[in-house]
């Protein structure tokens, strides 16, 4: 019988550990300005890339 309790007790405990960590947690304040701060870099990024790739094209004489 305790045996049959001890299992029960361990599989309770189980499902609601899984069920915690199932749970998606909510996005706070500093990780929404991170992902903002990380998309702004990426697109200066691109802009840079782009203006280095027309600096390029202008030395060769592509460009007209």
């Amino acid at each position: 019988m305790k045996l049959a309790y001890n299992v029960v007790a361990a599989m309770a405990a189980s499902a609601l550990m899984l069920g915690l960590v199932g749970c998606p947690q909510k996005e706070g304040p500093a990780e929404h300005a991170g992902k903002e701060v990380d998309k702004a870099m990426d697109k200066a990024g691109k802009k840079i890339e782009k203006a280095g790739e027309s600096v390029q094209d202008a030395v060769k004489g592509d460009g007209n």
